[in-house]
């Protein structure tokens, strides 16, 4: 008699348990389907810098196809000549990070309204690379298709996969 009251309850909780996560892979399979990816439109120029944050911020989240953090490193490169010190600042910050390495499958994105000083801030940190230290780790550059190039030849010998996203 004491075998039906135990046996009861412990069948009754693995069904229950079973029918719970039927419900949550049916959730799981519907979220995605539902969220649509956030377009944000390039800033006007002279806008503030948390519009651009926010636009880069956004072009990363479409480009982290292969990445497996979902914390990227990401560095927004001010415009303007009252932004030098921060640019400095930041430069020696990533050319730490570059010497340091970086673990696989992890992601640097590098943006800002003026494409020309993003293209810099990504040559001058990784100009002293060793060869295949970034091997399996991504570098996305936001900038205009002028700067692609220089930007991808100065990764080149640190092997990191390099990603463009031209600014639109």
């Amino acid at each position: 008699m004491f075998k039906k009251f135990v046996l009861f309850p412990i069948a009754a909780l693995a069904f229950a348990l079973v029918l719970s996560a039927c419900d949550k892979k049916e959730e799981a399979a519907v979220a995605p389907a539902e969220q649509a990816p956030e377009v944000v439109t390039l800033p006007a120029p002279g806008s503030d810098a948390k519009a651009w944050q926010k636009y880069l911020a956004a072009v990363v989240m479409q480009n982290m196809q292969g990445v497996k953090t979902n914390r990227p490193y990401m560095y927004f490169v001010p415009e303007g000549a009252g932004a030098e010190i921060d640019r400095s600042n930041q430069l020696e910050n990533v050319k730490t990070t570059v010497a340091r390495g970086v673990l696989p499958g992890n992601m640097l994105a590098f943006g800002g309204p003026d494409s020309s000083l993003t293209a810099n801030m990504v040559v001058d940190s990784f100009a002293e690379a060793g060869a295949g230290t970034f091997k399996d780790v991504t570098v996305l550059f936001v900038g205009a298709a002028v700067d692609r190039d220089r930007v991808e030849q100065a990764l080149t010998t640190s092997g990191a996969t390099f990603r463009f996203a031209e600014m639109k």
